[in-house]
């Protein structure tokens, strides 16, 4: 099984050219998959410590290491591409352009060998496919493509090793298994997607309540200290007949 870009990685092609072309978000977001890689090693060390499969153990901890070397790769093209490229903003396009996402909240202690597979080869197809995107839109940047080239060999293997112990282990409810993993990934997307969507909604409303609800308020407040005179006024003391007593 090779990497294949989903349709929708193809049809935003052009988005991710345009993405990638920038120099320092382009550092700033190798190191940002360098985090990620980093933590889903993390992830498949505890892995390979739970399970009773003597085979899966040695697959988990292979995949771990390479992990680790996948952050490492990484983080060292991040930080020279760092020292190089301009400093601007900070818009990172990172739901335009994600990387790995790791096991993106899988409890793996609570999870059985047979979900985390499942769960490992989906993560593994949708980041070859994005990998595979990557290296083609950076014709301009021949040391970072030759990155994504080499990560993309290992995660062709681990696209590929999930799913044949997944066939071993549960030949039965494979599809079961890939049909709930997919139905968790779409769950994590909606979620992202919701929180994306209430942070823009919140910034708009802040930017509404500043632009256009606080100006009115703020001449109103200007026009009413014009009125009064300046300098401090003393309260008129009540006459005889005003007073309570």
């Amino acid at each position: 099984m090779q990497a294949v870009p989903s349709t929708v990685d193809r049809l935003l092609r052009p988005v991710h050219r345009r993405v990638w072309a920038d120099a320092n978000r382009r550092a700033r977001k190798l190191l940002r998959f360098a985090e990620t890689e980093a933590a889903g090693g993390r992830d498949l060390s505890r892995a390979a410590e739970r399970t009773r499969d003597p085979l899966l153990r040695r697959l988990f901890l292979r995949h771990a290491m390479e992990e680790q070397g996948h952050a490492d790769l990484f983080r060292k093209r991040g930080l020279e591409l760092l020292k190089t490229a301009p400093r601007h903003g900070r818009f990172e396009a990172n739901w335009l352009a994600p990387g790995e996402r790791g096991l993106e909240q899988l409890q793996v202690d609570a999870a059985s060998d047979e979900s985390l597979l499942a769960f490992l080869h989906l993560s593994e197809k949708a980041a070859a496919g994005r990998f595979a995107v990557y290296g083609q839109v950076l014709d301009g940047d021949p040391d970072t493509r030759t990155v994504f080239a080499r990560v993309l060999e290992d995660e062709v293997f681990h696209m590929n090793y999930t799913r044949t112990q997944l066939a071993r282990l549960a030949p039965r409810q494979q599809g079961l298994r890939l049909w709930q993993a997919r139905a968790g990934r779409l769950w994590q997307a909606y979620l992202r997607m919701a929180g994306a969507l209430a942070s823009l909604l919140g910034t708009l409303i802040l930017a509404v309540q500043y632009f256009v609800l606080l100006p009115p308020f703020a001449l109103l407040a200007r026009r009413n200290a014009r009125r009064e005179p300046p300098g401090f006024q003393l309260a008129r003391a009540p006459s005889s007949l005003q007073r309570q007593y």
